[in-house]
C-alpha cells in the first residue's frame, strides 16, 4: 500500500543540487578574480571565500560525476523524509540567487548612504578607532581615515592648524552648509559591507560646490585649518588643489 502511494523522485532534482553548488563556487571565485570581493568583505577574509569556492566546485563536480555514473540505476525513494518545501525548491532558490549574483555587479556605497548613516558625526565617529595609528607619519602622508583616527586620539582641532594634507575620497553635499564647503568621505569596513560606516573631513573650496557633484572622487591637497561651520568648531582642509580621480579599485578603507 505504501509503495503504491509513494511518488518516484524526480531524476532532475539531484542535478539541480549539483548546479546550485557549482554556481555558488563559480560566483565566489568570480568575485575574487574580478576584484569585486573588495566591495563586499574585508580582505582578511578573502581566503575563506576562495577556500569555500574551491570546496563547492569540488563537491559539485564530485556529485555530478557520481550522478553520471549512476544514471542508469533506478532512483531510490525516501517516503519517510519530510521537507518544508517540495523537493528541489531549496536548490532552485540557491541557483537563482547565484545566477543573479553572476549577472549583477555589487554597488559601492555612495553619498546618500553616508548621509543616512549620520554624516554630521563623521569626525567624531567612535568606531574609527586608531587600530593602525602611527604618530610618526608626516601629515601629508596621512590618508583621510588616518586624519579621523588622529582626531580620535587628540581631538583638539587647533593642534593641526597649518599642517599639510593630501587625501582622497568621494564628495558629499551636507545639508544646511554653505556652498563653499564640501565633505570628503570614505567608508570603513570592519568585517563586511553590512557594517560599513563613513568617516571624513570638511573641505573649504574656492567657488561653489556645484562644481563637484556628490559621489565625485577627488584628490585634495591643502592645509588644515579650524573653522566654525553650522555652529560647530571643527578641523577642515582648506583646499589649494582639487583633482578629479577615478573611483579606486578598492574604494573602502579598513
Amino acid at each position: 500500500m505504501l509503495n503504491s502511494q509513494t511518488k518516484a523522485p524526480n531524476k532532475l532534482t539531484p542535478w539541480l543540487d549539483v548546479l546550485a553548488i557549482t554556481a555558488w563556487g563559480i560566483l565566489m571565485l568570480k568575485y575574487w578574480l574580478t576584484g569585486k570581493l573588495y566591495l563586499l568583505i574585508h580582505p582578511d577574509f578573502f581566503w575563506l571565500v576562495v577556500v569555500a569556492g574551491i570546496a563547492l566546485l569540488i563537491i559539485g563536480f564530485s556529485k555530478g560525476l557520481q550522478l553520471w555514473k549512476n544514471r542508469h540505476r533506478p532512483p531510490i525513494s525516501n517516503p519517510g523524509h519530510i521537507n518544508l518545501f517540495p523537493p528541489g525548491w531549496g536548490s532552485f532558490l540557491l541557483l537563482t540567487t547565484a545566477i543573479l549574483g553572476l549577472m549583477i555587479t555589487p554597488r559601492v556605497f555612495a553619498s546618500q548612504t553616508a548621509l543616512d548613516r549620520g554624516v554630521t558625526e563623521l569626525t567624531g565617529a567612535s568606531r574609527a578607532q586608531p587600530q593602525a595609528f602611527r604618530a610618526t607619519v608626516r601629515p601629508e602622508e596621512r590618508s583621510l581615515v588616518d586624519w579621523v583616527r588622529t582626531l580620535n586620539v587628540y581631538p583638539e582641532p587647533d593642534a593641526y592648524t597649518g599642517q599639510k594634507a593630501k587625501v582622497q575620497g568621494f564628495v558629499i553635499h551636507q545639508p544646511n552648509v554653505s556652498e563653499e564647503y564640501i565633505f570628503l568621505a570614505r567608508f570603513v569596513l570592519s568585517c563586511c559591507a553590512a557594517d560599513a560606516y563613513p568617516v571624513g573631513l570638511p573641505v573649504q573650496i574656492s567657488g561653489t560646490r556645484q562644481q563637484y557633484p556628490p559621489d565625485t572622487w577627488l584628490e585634495v591637497e591643502g592645509q588644515m585649518t579650524t573653522q566654525t561651520v553650522a555652529e560647530k568648531r571643527q578641523l577642515m582642509i582648506k583646499a589649494n588643489s582639487l583633482k578629479k580621480i577615478p573611483q579606486p579599485k578598492n574604494p573602502y578603507s579598513y
